[in-house]
């Protein structure tokens, strides 16, 4: 017997944490490898400001991944506690990846420790620099195995269900599903997109409040610069995506273009509301849906009409689907124009309004992780492992997960006002022109 209170509580409680953790995940996997790329460029000019962005990154990485650690502790917690027989059911199958990624982070923190505490004691900067990299491998790794059981909930196999009893188990093969390669593909590339234009948000935002310090401009041409290589390479992987969901999940890309019926020459529906199942007010991109799922403008694309009711996504993920790739391109478009007004030398790049637009980039890519990852699992309901068990039948039929969500969302409220009151406090004592001026006294005084 479905307990619906329970049940309901339960899905509320796993999207609050999912949502609030996979920022700080999301951060966690990509501030690595733009710290290793600072600290390389810095090497390789002999430009101290370069070295001074890594160090000051990994000085605020250090907390938003000690916050991390936390919140994806409460995801392991509430895996066993909300989705006991999920759990008893996948984690005979896809401990591995679980373990993998535990291993994976502490590889990542024991390099990172190292790196931290190890700041000006190498002659030669490259041997400090070799550091970052089992750092960023690390954050990656961690990123890829707890993927791999995501994409596991997608595309279960590794196994077979005899009588209810597990047999054949097969843990490679269940990390290794058809869902894996895009989906890694998708969460470390925009990770990494996010990232940077979260930094240059950040960069952004100092110059508008006045510090206009040339630290500033390269923080933010190096970050503008990188997020729309990976901002391009996301869109690239989307599009792989969209192929994967066509062939082994095209409920979801039906539910997510509200494509009803079956047919060629399938339009790509952006944007609209649906009234009384009529889509109103739309664009539609002709032939793009075929040529999304199947790469020919022709291509037949299933519709809802061929799955039954019970096993149809919630369609409201279309609206998702919309802010995600809305984002996307936005993204790209802007950083594209800044990238070439840096190199033609064009003033609308180092306008006030232009920067207010990189600013507001960082939360919006945020939004779009946040919109992508409620489409991915929203769109994969009403299964929490696809045509295996239900969601309603994965669940607790605990009484309290009512007061679990209570305080949950209490302690989420209090990391997150903490993260923001330690951020701002340690940059705001230690601004970067007198960290520069103290580093300068230090070469000089070292050098008398």
């Amino acid at each position: 017997m479905v307990n619906e209170d329970a049940l309901f509580y339960s899905r509320i409680l796993t999207e609050l944490t999912l949502s609030f953790h996979i920022i700080y995940a999301t951060i966690g996997v990509g501030i690595p490898l733009m710290i290793m790329i600072a600290q390389w460029v810095g090497i390789k000019k002999n430009d101290e400001h370069y070295i001074l962005l890594a160090r000051r990154w990994t000085r605020g990485f250090v907390i938003t991944v000690a916050v991390g650690v936390v919140t994806g502790t409460a995801i392991g917690l509430q895996l066993s506690l909300l989705w006991p027989n999920f759990m008893e059911l996948a984690g005979n199958v896809i401990a591995l990846p679980l373990f993998m990624e535990t291993f994976a982070f502490f590889f990542e923190a024991i390099f990172l420790g190292i790196y931290l505490y190890t700041w000006d004691r190498f002659e030669n900067q490259r041997k400090h620099l070799l550091l970052l990299i089992p750092v960023a491998i690390g954050a990656s790794f961690s990123a890829i195995f707890i993927t791999m059981v995501n994409a596991f909930m997608n595309a279960p196999q590794g196994f077979e269900l005899v009588d209810g009893q597990l047999i054949n188990i097969n843990p490679i093969l269940a990390m290794f599903n058809p869902a894996m390669p895009t989906k890694v593909a998708h969460v470390v590339v925009t990770a990494y997109m996010t990232s940077a234009f979260v930094l240059a948000s950040i960069a952004a935002f100092r110059l508008l409040k006045g510090s206009n310090h040339v630290y500033h401009k390269k923080a933010l041409g190096l970050t503008m610069k990188l997020g729309l290589i990976f901002a391009i390479g996301a869109a690239i992987i989307g599009d792989f995506s969209g192929k994967y969901l066509a062939e082994y999940q095209p409920e979801k890309l039906a539910a997510a273009e509200w494509h009803f019926e079956t047919e060629g020459k399938a339009p790509l529906i952006l944007y609209g509301i649906l009234d009384d199942g009529e889509v109103k007010y739309a664009i539609k991109l002709p032939f793009a849906l075929s040529v999304l799922a199947h790469s020919d403008p022709t291509a037949e694309v299933l519709g809802l009409d061929q799955f039954p009711k019970d096993e149809i996504p919630p369609l409201h993920i279309h609206y998702l689907f919309d802010i995600m790739v809305t984002i996307g391109m936005w993204m790209v478009v802007l950083s594209f124009v800044f990238w070439i007004g840096i190199k033609r030398r064009w003033p609308i790049v180092e306008t006030k309004w232009f920067r207010w637009l990189i600013v507001l980039g960082g939360p919006l890519s945020i939004l779009a992780i946040e919109a992508g990852w409620w489409m991915a699992e929203v769109g994969r309901q009403p299964w929490v492992l696809r045509g295996l068990m239900r969601t309603a039948d994965a669940s607790t039929s605990s009484n309290q997960v009512d007061l679990m969500l209570i305080l949950f969302a209490g302690l989420y409220v209090i990391l997150a006002i903490g993260t923001i009151v330690v951020l701002s406090r340690m940059f705001r004592k230690n601004p970067v022109e007198r960290e520069l001026e103290d580093r300068a006294a230090e070469k000089g005084g070292a050098s008398s």
